[in-house]
């Protein structure tokens, strides 16, 4: 189960996954978070990097698609103005929705990878579903109610396999 919640690489910020990686590793599509992960969970609205990233990730073919547990006004503010499709209320980490987006994309699972900043929902999700997984470092250390506890498990979880030599970056 431990290794469910590893993720294949981890990054400090979504910018440092450029499009030479991801086609050398023959990635064609992203799954990726929402909130702490693109920009601050309560920021409304995508900034100039993010729009750029987007329009980056645009330029080489690779599709990308928000993913969030967030409401469906939240996630539509932000996605529509990118003009990127997106699913709310995601109920991540169950697969389903991974499985849908990658599906809509008319992608092989080997062919997607998913972005996120939390292990218990993004990096499960991710790996129950059979995808790459890249674990992003939150953009900010304030969290809503339910993903504060969560990051308190996580800290628990990542902490144990810093100790057993599974990981090797710092928070």
């Amino acid at each position: 189960m431990l290794k469910k919640l590893l993720p294949n690489k981890h990054v400090k910020r979504i910018f440092d996954i450029q499009p030479a990686f991801l086609k050398e590793k023959g990635i064609k599509g992203i799954i990726t978070d929402l909130d702490n992960t693109l920009v601050a969970w309560d920021v409304k609205d995508a900034t100039p990097e993010v729009v750029q990233w987007f329009k980056l990730m645009n330029e080489h073919d690779i599709q990308v698609t928000i993913i969030s547990n967030n409401k469906q006004e939240r996630v539509k503010i932000f996605s529509e103005p990118l003009g990127t499709p997106f699913v709310y209320s995601a109920r991540k980490p169950l697969s389903r929705a991974f499985n849908t987006v990658a599906e809509g994309m008319g992608l092989k699972k080997e062919e997607v990878l998913v972005i996120g900043d939390q292990v218990l929902t993004d990096v499960l999700g991710g790996n129950i579903s059979g995808f790459y997984t890249i674990l992003v470092v939150p953009i900010v250390q304030s969290d809503g109610k339910l993903t504060k506890v969560n990051r308190q498990i996580e800290r628990r979880i990542l902490n144990y396999m810093r100790k057993k030599g599974k990981i090797s970056w710092e928070e």
